[in-house]
């Protein structure tokens, strides 16, 4: 698929669902590429805390678009794609260079994987789906983005399927709204803003499940010390819109800071946004036990 091809009209995901004992259990080494990312952090620590050695690269070390940087990834059982192009609106002016790293560099990382051996790990979006539905997406939902960061992460699932129909041995999780203490992010932007503003006004006509990068994190390892392989959806438990997101920020922190609802029609962006894009917890519950509700993630 090219970047200026649309993802067709509802397509529906044919990745086999995750099921344990698909693979072999967590190995280590880890590589993780994308290193100056805020997940790639998240699993640094909760590797460290499990004593499983592993290393972060940054694209200066590793540039997942260039298959002989990503040779020197060989002696790693299981490689962690934490790089992405996460810019939704940015996508939008630079649909190619999206999906050049969100599915061009997957193929590379693919076919390194194959070729030794080791397990990938992937994320994904619930940008892949049109944010018409009344229920959360189950995995086989119908694909159908309304962005181009939606559509270059839909082409990278694509990829997937083909690659995993040539053997690839792959955890791919959905997950959608992530934070992190650290690093640029909606609950660090609100956080700040609310500390010097009187008054803060936020969508909320958009409906989704925000995700902790360290539930996500520590999800991830729990499906991996399964043998979980195949497509999944881990996010934070729960519901809510930016709306309640950002009032259970101020909530916690203790600010005088007033934060009012509003549409989205009165902040207006580049690139549309799914209005409910709930992701199906069901799989993952199911071989992990249940997701933190997101008000305790956030809280922590």
């Amino acid at each position: 698929m090219s970047a200026s091809d649309p993802t067709p009209h509802s397509v529906r995901s044919v990745l086999p669902a995750a099921r344990a004992g698909a693979g072999e259990p967590l190995r280590g080494p880890v590589a993780i590429v994308g290193g100056g990312g805020m997940l790639a952090r998240a699993f640094l620590e909760q590797l460290g805390e499990r004593r499983v050695e592993a290393r972060a690269f940054g694209r200066a070390e590793v540039d997942i678009t260039s298959a002989s940087s990503v040779a020197s990834l060989k002696g790693y059982p299981t490689i962690i794609n934490g790089a992405a192009w996460t810019n939704v609106d940015g996508a939008e002016a630079d649909e190619a260079g999206a999906t050049r790293l969100n599915a061009a560099a997957l193929v590379v990382l693919a076919d390194h994987c194959r070729a030794t051996g080791a397990t990938l790990v992937h994320f994904g979006t619930d940008y892949v789906f049109s944010g018409n539905a009344t229920q959360p997406y189950a995995l086989d939902a119908p694909i159908q983005p309304v962005n181009a960061y939606g559509r270059s992460k839909a082409a990278g699932e694509e990829v997937l399927r083909d690659q995993i129909q040539r053997g690839l041995k792959v955890l791919y999780a959905r997950t959608s709204w992530l934070y992190a203490p650290w690093g640029k992010n909606f609950v660090r932007t609100i956080a700040a803003a609310s500390a010097t503003r009187p008054e803060l006004r936020v969508v909320n006509d958009q409906r989704g499940r925000p995700t902790s990068s360290l539930t996500l994190a520590r999800a991830t390892l729990a499906m991996l010390d399964r043998g979980a392989q195949g497509v999944t959806h881990l996010t934070d438990g729960g519901e809510c819109t930016w709306f309640d997101l950002a009032a259970a920020i101020v909530q916690d922190l203790g600010r005088s800071c007033r934060v009012s609802a509003c549409a989205s029609s009165e902040f207006p962006r580049p690139a549309a946004r799914p209005a409910y894009s709930v992701l199906d917890l069901s799989n993952a519950e199911s071989l992990i036990g249940d997701m933190p509700h997101w008000r305790e993630a956030l809280s922590e």
